[in-house]
């Protein structure tokens, strides 16, 4: 079995590499995980992760004739397989997107749930080819208008291409978002997920480099994660028929 779920927003800033990580460390206790930091150009993953000395990352395995193995790019992290991005210009540069199909196909025949840790805007190919390739994916907006807009944005592209709403996370919730959550149960596909609260625990892991549900596994924002993750569902797809979709999927045009 295995299902892909691209985690997006709208904008950046959301809290959406903590949310994939702390969406990826809940769903471990039941699967299999493997997260992929598909942000390309903006990646942060690595940092979260404690993996910013990694040799090997995504941007290596996205190099138009590599001969690196996408096994020498997976670290085995927190009950986690994770594929990191790195960080430089020059990797960026060097890059070919469209090769994320390939990268994510060989992942999907050894893994239950591939989580794909998506750039904040849909402005280029690379940042949009995640939410393409994903089975559905998990909205992570902050609880207010703006953002909600942000994230229907998200919604509509990834629906033009055939990509479900697994559900909305609200994220760094301060006040009251009882509002905007009714909301978006009418807007979104999918349902409120959870609404994870603003804290200290979250900043002091991203500090300590390491997941919330490793660096605080008892607060009150892991919790909501553990709750978001039980509503997720993981459907039951076939490893094959998931991997050849994968590599034939056509590299959309940006939005």
């Amino acid at each position: 079995m295995v299902e892909a779920f691209a985690v997006a927003s709208g904008k950046g800033g959301t809290g959406k590499t903590t949310s994939t990580l702390a969406l990826g460390m809940a769903l471990a206790e039941e699967h299999d995980v493997t997260v992929v930091d598909a942000d390309t150009g903006m990646a942060n993953l690595l940092f979260h992760a404690g993996l910013d000395d990694a040799t090997v990352t995504l941007h290596d395995l996205l190099v138009e004739g590599t001969a690196t193995a996408v096994s020498e790019a997976t670290y085995d992290r927190f009950g986690l397989s994770v594929v990191p991005c790195g960080t430089s210009l020059a990797g960026f540069e060097a890059a070919e997107p469209g090769r994320l199909r390939e990268v994510v196909a060989e992942l999907a025949s050894d893994t239950d749930v591939l989580l794909l840790d998506s750039p904040a805007a849909l402005g280029s190919k690379s940042a949009v080819l995640p939410v393409v390739l994903a089975d559905r994916v998990v909205v992570v907006v902050e609880p207010t208008i703006p953002a909600l807009s942000d994230g229907l944005k998200v919604q509509e592209y990834a629906r033009s291409y055939g990509t479900e709403t697994a559900g909305v996370l609200f994220n760094k919730v301060r006040d009251d978002a009882a509002d905007v959550a009714e909301q978006a149960e009418q807007r979104f596909g999918g349902p409120v997920l959870a609404n994870v609260p603003d804290s200290d625990a979250v900043r002091a892991a991203r500090r300590a480099g390491e997941p919330l549900l490793a660096h605080a596994p008892e607060s009150e924002p892991a919790a909501r994660y553990r709750r978001a993750a039980a509503r997720l569902d993981v459907r039951d797809g076939d490893e094959g028929a998931v991997a050849d979709r994968f590599r034939s999927a056509v590299v959309p045009d940006t939005p």
